[in-house]
């Protein structure tokens, strides 16, 4: 068997596709290059979008870069036909062994998505493959976007809603998730009552009926709030516990930071009271419980920040909303003042709040979507295009289904 032949059956061409020759060449780089040439049989014919037999009308060179052979760069050149159809149209032949309007083979772009899959940087990975960045940016997107036009998304009942940044405290994105699925579906620059909006734009594009989302999970951002009653008036809105139970924890430290000023022995001792209690040491737990006796008003915020934390136990909304009641006219009359500020929040918040009684649902799975986002923004050094940062969290957030072909990485 000679190489032609072998290598037509390695790239796996059907007629009339064939290796016409083969040439290698010595580059003054590191490795070298094998060009691999391809033709077909005079006289061929080759098949319309309907699949007719039609005659070539003319060719034109076009070159493609292919996976490595060994250490040497591989390119495969041919002279693609376009065909003349039965209605007299000229319709240029679609190459099996790469996309339209692309300078790589499908094997080459599979490869580099492997990598990428793999949990290797976009950057990283060109350097292996020795492309520019942004070609193998190109790439990505485009099999991100190909996922996402057929991604199905008309069984969505849940929202959950949040931002995150490209870079630290830079070019911050709106994620969508559906909390079911425990994916994201949509992502769009910004973190305002626009995003909102596009997400609308974009469930309605993918058939969803606005109605069928019951219920959204969102920290108290006044632009989500704004979007969510505009756009979704019939979504029940949840505001997220985690984010709740955080501002409770900033009012504790509030009263913590206060009382240290006025007292030496609390000193070294800021998560002692920031931690959970059965996440405190022993040695923790006793000097908690002292300083509680020792001083009055950090032993009544101790006292109004564990009984809070009962609310998220109610299941009936009517108790829930009692409770909260109860809660805050005891805040009101400890007269301390970072409880006094968290107190109106919870009051300016009621509706969104109390609802998590009937609901149960947090926005705890964006929360382990975004540890994800965080450790592919540290891999990546951040991301400076927006488009990049979008497509990637698609990527490794969404659950999307790809199609191209199969390869080892």
């Amino acid at each position: 068997m000679n190489s032609e032949k072998l290598f037509t059956i390695a790239l796996g061409l059907a007629s009339p596709w064939k290796v016409e020759h083969i040439k290698f060449e010595t580059t003054k780089k590191k490795w070298s290059q094998l060009h691999i040439y391809l033709s077909f049989p005079k006289g061929s014919k080759f098949k319309d979008t309907n699949g007719n037999d039609c005659p070539i009308h003319d060719t034109k060179e076009k070159v493609w870069r292919h996976l490595d052979f060994f250490q040497h760069e591989c390119y495969l050149h041919a002279k693609v036909p376009r065909i003349k159809t039965n209605d007299g149209n000229v319709q240029q032949v679609q190459v099996p062994w790469a996309r339209a309007n692309s300078g790589f083979t499908l094997l080459f772009e599979a490869f580099a998505m492997s990598l990428i899959e793999n949990e290797m940087p976009v950057n990283k990975a060109s350097n292996i493959m020795r492309v520019y960045p942004n070609r193998l940016w190109n790439v990505f997107k485009y099999w991100v976007n190909r996922a996402l036009q057929k991604d199905c998304q008309t069984d969505i009942k849940q929202l959950g809603i949040d931002e995150t940044s490209a870079r630290k405290g830079h070019d911050y994105v709106t994620l969508a998730a559906d909390i079911k699925a425990k994916r994201v579906i949509f992502v769009a620059p910004g973190k305002d009552e626009t995003c909102v909006k596009e997400l609308k734009e974009h469930l309605e594009n993918k058939g969803v009926q606005l109605e069928q989302i019951e219920q959204a999970t969102i920290d108290m951002s006044p632009a989500f709030i704004s979007g969510l009653t505009k756009h979704f008036p019939t979504t029940q809105i949840i505001f997220d516990r985690f984010h709740i139970v955080k501002q409770l924890n900033e009012a504790m430290d509030e009263v913590r930071k206060a009382e240290r000023r006025k007292h030496d022995a609390l000193k070294g001792h800021k998560y002692t009271f920031l931690k959970k209690n059965k996440n405190l040491s022993e040695k923790q737990r006793i000097a908690k419980y002292e300083f509680i006796e020792d001083y009055p008003v950090l032993g009544e915020a101790v006292r109004l920040q564990e009984l809070f934390n009962d609310f998220w136990d109610f299941r009936d909304r009517e108790q829930a909303e009692a409770f909260l009641a109860y809660w805050c006219d005891l805040v009101d009359e400890s007269d301390i003042a970072p409880f006094k500020k968290f107190a109106k929040t919870v009051k300016n918040h009621w509706y969104g709040i109390a609802n998590y009684a009937e609901s149960q649902i947090t926005n705890g799975i964006l929360e382990g979507i975004n540890n994800k986002i965080q450790l592919a923004k540290r891999r990546a050094r951040g991301y400076r295009n927006i488009n990049n940062f979008i497509a990637m969290i698609h990527f490794i957030a969404g659950k999307l289904h790809f199609d191209y072909p199969h390869v080892l990485a």
